[in-house]
C-alpha cells in the first residue's frame, strides 16, 4: 500500500498536494535524491519565482535555491497553506541577499543588521565625480561656523552675532553719509579674509598690502589703512587692549552698539578722514 501511494502522482501546484509531497520527500525511503517529482518541483519553482528573482537582480535558479531551503522546514509542511510560506521565505531571503551583497557581507549578517542605517559598499569608480566632493565624511565646516569672536564683557548683554555685528558696522558708515554698497563690499572682503587668516594680526597684514582692496576703494594706501584700523583695530601692542586696538568689529561682537560708536569723536574722525564717496562724488572730486 505504501508503495502505491508513493507511486500516485501528486498535484504539488495545490496546498494539499505541496504538503503531501513534502511529507514523502521528508519521510520517504527515496528522498529529494531519487525522487522523480522532485525534479520537477524545482522547475516549477524556478517558474513561479523567477520574476521575484529579476526583480531583485537574481537569476530564476536562486530563488528555486531558497524554495528549496524553505520547504525542508517543519514550518512550511505544517502550515495552513505552504505555498504563502515558501513565498515569502523566497521573498526575505532575496531581499537579505540582495542586501548582504551590497554590505559585502552574509545574509545572516544582513538580517541582523537590517534595522542598522549603513549604506552599500561603492567603488571609487563608480562615480564620475571626485569622492571627496560627494560624501558627508569629507566635508569641512565653514570657517565662519567654527570661529570664535569671544564672551561678552562680564555684566553685559549676550554677546552680538558676528554677522550681526557686520551689519551694524555697515549702519556706522551708512549713518556717516558712506554709500551702503560700499561699505558692506569693504567690511565683508575684510571678514573673509580675516576668516581665512584666523586672527586679527595676520589678516591686518595681509591686508594693508592687498591692491585689490584699495581698487575696489578707490583710495589711497593711507587712506585704506585707516580704514583697516578702523575695522580690525590698531595693531600696535600698546594699543590692543584700548578702543582703537579692539576695533570697530570687535566692539560690535562684545556688547557696543552703533550709537557707541557714533559717539566716539576719534572713530568717527577717523572714517571721516577716508574718503566719504556720496558727498565727493556729488561734487565730482576723486581724491581723498
Amino acid at each position: 500500500m505504501t508503495t502505491a501511494i508513493n507511486e500516485a502522482p501528486l498535484d504539488f501546484t495545490t496546498t494539499e498536494g505541496l504538503r503531501l509531497m513534502l511529507v514523502r520527500l521528508r519521510y520517504g525511503s527515496d528522498g529529494w535524491s531519487h525522487d522523480p517529482e522532485a525534479s520537477d518541483l524545482m522547475s516549477y519553482a524556478m517558474e513561479k519565482y523567477g520574476a521575484l528573482a529579476r526583480k531583485y537582480g537574481y537569476e530564476p535558479v536562486e530563488a528555486a535555491i531558497a524554495a528549496f531551503d524553505a520547504m525542508h522546514t517543519r514550518a512550511v509542511r505544517v502550515a495552513d497553506d505552504p505555498w504563502a510560506v515558501v513565498t515569502r521565505a523566497v521573498e526575505l531571503t532575496l531581499v537579505y541577499d540582495q542586501r548582504a551583497d551590497g554590505l559585502l557581507c552574509s545574509n545572516q549578517q544582513a538580517r541582523r543588521e537590517v534595522d542598522i542605517e549603513r549604506h552599500d559598499a561603492e567603488r571609487f569608480s563608480d562615480r564620475e565625480a571626485e569622492f571627496v566632493d560627494f560624501h558627508p565624511a569629507f566635508a569641512i565646516p565653514a570657517p565662519q561656523d567654527v570661529l570664535d569672536f569671544g564672551d561678552a564683557e562680564e555684566g553685559g548683554d549676550e554677546p552680538t552675532n558676528a554677522w550681526v555685528a557686520v551689519d551694524d558696522a555697515v549702519a556706522v558708515f551708512v549713518a556717516l553719509r558712506w554709500p551702503e554698497e560700499v561699505a558692506r563690499t569693504a567690511i565683508e572682503y575684510i571678514c573673509t579674509r580675516l576668516l581665512r587668516a584666523g586672527n586679527r594680526h595676520t589678516a591686518f597684514e595681509a591686508l594693508r598690502r592687498d591692491r585689490h582692496a584699495q581698487a575696489m576703494l578707490d583710495v589711497e594706501q593711507r587712506a585704506w589703512l585707516v580704514f583697516l584700523r578702523v575695522i580690525l583695530g590698531n595693531q600696535h601692542p600698546d594699543r590692543r587692549q584700548t578702543s582703537a586696538g579692539r576695533g570697530m568689529l570687535l566692539r560690535l561682537v562684545i556688547g557696543d552698539d552703533p550709537e557707541a560708536l557714533l559717539a566716539d569723536r576719534s572713530l568717527v574722525a577717523e572714517i571721516a578722514s577716508i574718503r566719504q564717496p556720496m558727498r565727493f562724488e556729488a561734487r565730482g572730486r576723486h581724491h581723498v
